[in-house]
This record gives C-alpha cells, structure tokens and sequence, in this order.
C-alpha cells in the first residue's frame, strides 16, 4: 500500500519535470528537469522491482540511471560548445 502511494508520488514529480522541460526559461532548465525525469525514472523502476519481486528490474534501473547521467553530460558539452562557437551565453 505504501509502495503504491510512492510510485503515485514519484509519477507526479516526473509529470511537474515534464511541465518543467516543456516551460523552462533556459536550455539548462530544460536539461535540469529532463535530468530529474531520468532519476525519477530508475527510481521508479526501484520501487517497481520491489513491488513485484523483480530483482532484474534493479539493473534496468541502473543502466538506465548512467545512460542518463552520460546523455545529460553529452548535451551539456553540446550547449557549451555551441556557446563558445557563437560568442553569446543565451542558450537559445
């Protein structure tokens, strides 16, 4: 019962990350909040492996936790890049 209020918890966090990504003043803000959806994505995997009893779904969580981590830091290179290449620091 618990579990399944935390999964509901976490589902609403990743929707108001959601309406973040979609409304963020800056690129980062956007990255920021398409980073927590990542994050409450493998946490959600977490919970959902322990709600069934699936110890595999740990290691779908993890993988999909680094591939975040390693895609945020790629667009991240990209915007700086991208920045210095044109002189302006609006991120747009």
């Amino acid at each position: 019962m618990i579990f399944a209020g935390v999964s509901c918890a976490i589902l609403v966090t990743m929707v108001l990350a959601i309406a973040r990504a979609i409304k963020g003043p800056t690129v980062y803000d956007r990255l920021l909040a398409v980073n927590m959806f990542g994050t409450k994505t493998a946490l959600l995997l977490a919970v959902i492996a322990f709600l069934f009893g699936r110890a595999d779904f740990l290691d779908l969580a993890l993988a999909y936790a680094l591939i975040n981590l390693v895609g945020v830091l790629a667009v991240l290179e990209f915007f700086q890049n991208r920045i210095d290449a044109n002189g302006d620091a609006s991120g747009d």
